[in-house]
C-alpha cells in the first residue's frame, strides 16, 4: 500500500475504535437494535446530504441496488446482528479476538475468489502474527473462555466470515464505476431498510423513554464519524488497496481503542499492550513487504563483493 493508503487505514481504525466510546454511552439507555438502526439511518441521511452538496445522485440501476443490498447484508445487517447476539453471552475481549480472525478468512477467500490478491508466504505469516498480536494485547486469559458458550462464539466467527466476504464482494463497485461516497450511501440505506422492520418488532421504540442529550450525542457521533465518514474511507481503501489490505483494520481497531482509553479514560498502558502492538506492527510489515525488502537490500549491499 502507498503511504496515503496506510494513512487512511490508520484513520479508519481510529474512527472505528472510537465507536466503542459512542456505543458504550448509547446502549446504557437504548436497546441494541435501536442503536444500530440509528447508526446506519443517521449515517444514510448524512451521506445523502453529502451527495446532494456534491451535485451527485444515487444510481437507479436495479443491478447496482441489488449490489448495495448485498453489501449492506454482508457488511452491516448480518455481522452487526451476529456480534450483538454473541456478546450477550461472551466477554467483549473474546469477541474481539474472534473478530480479529477476519483477515485470516480474507486472505483465504481472496486467494480463492480473486485473480489479483493471491496468498503469499509473507501475507499468511503477517496475518498470523497480527492475530497473535491481538490475542497478546487483549490477554491470553481471555482464551480461557474459548469453548464456553460455543454457539455465541460461532456467531462472532460467522460475523468475521461475513466481513471477509464483504471485503471481496465490495470490489465490484469500482468495476461498476460507483464512487466511494455513493457506495457508502447506498450500503447504509440498504442496511437501514433491512434493519428497521426488525427494530420495530423487537425493540418497539415508541415505548422507550426519551434518551438523554449524552445518548443522543453518542448516536450522532457513531453515525457521523464512525459510520458515514468511516465507510467513505472503507470503500476508498477497498477500491485502491484491495480486500486483503483493507481487512487489516480489524487488527488496528483494538490498538486505537486501547490508546484512546489510555489518553482519555485514564486507563493504563500495560506491557502486554505494547507487546501486542509490536507483533501487529511486524505482521503489517510482513504483509506490506517493503520493510523486509529494504532490510535484505541493505544486507546484500554490506556483503563483500
Amino acid at each position: 500500500m502507498t503511504p496515503l493508503e496506510w494513512g487512511m487505514l490508520l484513520t479508519l481504525s481510529g474512527v472505528w475504535g472510537g465507536s466503542f466510546f459512542f456505543n458504550e454511552v448509547a446502549v446504557r439507555e437504548l436497546p441494541v437494535l435501536t442503536v444500530v438502526v440509528a447508526r446506519v439511518g443517521l449515517a444514510a441521511l448524512i451521506l445523502v446530504a453529502v451527495l446532494w452538496l456534491k451535485g451527485e445522485w444515487l444510481p437507479r440501476s436495479g443491478a447496482v441496488w441489488a449490489a448495495f443490498f448485498g453489501m449492506g447484508l454482508l457488511n452491516n445487517a448480518l455481522p452487526f446482528s451476529l456480534i450483538v447476539a454473541g456478546q450477550q453471552h461472551i466477554a467483549s475481549s473474546v469477541a474481539s479476538i474472534l473478530n480479529a480472525s477476519t483477515p485470516l478468512f480474507g486472505v483465504i477467500f481472496a486467494h480463492v475468489l480473486t485473480d489479483d490478491e493471491r496468498m503469499t508466504g509473507g501475507k499468511l505469516a503477517g496475518v498470523v502474527a497480527g492475530f497473535i498480536g491481538v490475542a497478546v494485547m487483549i490477554g491470553f486469559d481471555a482464551l480461557d473462555s474459548l469453548g464456553v458458550n460455543v454457539a455465541a462464539q460461532l456467531m462472532c466467527v460467522a460475523a468475521a466470515i461475513s466481513y471477509a466476504f464483504a471485503g471481496i464482494y465490495g470490489r465490484r463497485f469500482k468495476a461498476m464505476g460507483i464512487t466511494p461516497v455513493t457506495t457508502a450511501t447506498g450500503q447504509v440505506i440498504a442496511s437501514s431498510i433491512m434493519l428497521v422492520p426488525l427494530m420495530l418488532v423487537i425493540d418497539r421504540p415508541w415505548t422507550l423513554a426519551m434518551p438523554s442529550l449524552a445518548a443522543i450525542g453518542a448516536l450522532i457521533g457513531v453515525a457521523a464519524i464512525s459510520t458515514a465518514f468511516a465507510y467513505v474511507l472503507f470503500f476508498r481503501i477497498l477500491a485502491t488497496a484491495g480486500a486483503t489490505n483493507l481487512l487489516l483494520v480489524t487488527f488496528l481497531i483494538p490498538v486505537s481503542a486501547i490508546l484512546l482509553g489510555t489518553l482519555f479514560l485514564s486507563e493504563t498502558l500495560q506491557p502486554k499492550h505494547i507487546a501486542g502492538m509490536a507483533l501487529i506492527g511486524l505482521g503489517l510489515a510482513a504483509i506490506d513487504g517493503r520493510p523486509w525488502r529494504r532490510v535484505r537490500a541493505l544486507m546484500q549491499a554490506r556483503e563483500p563483493a
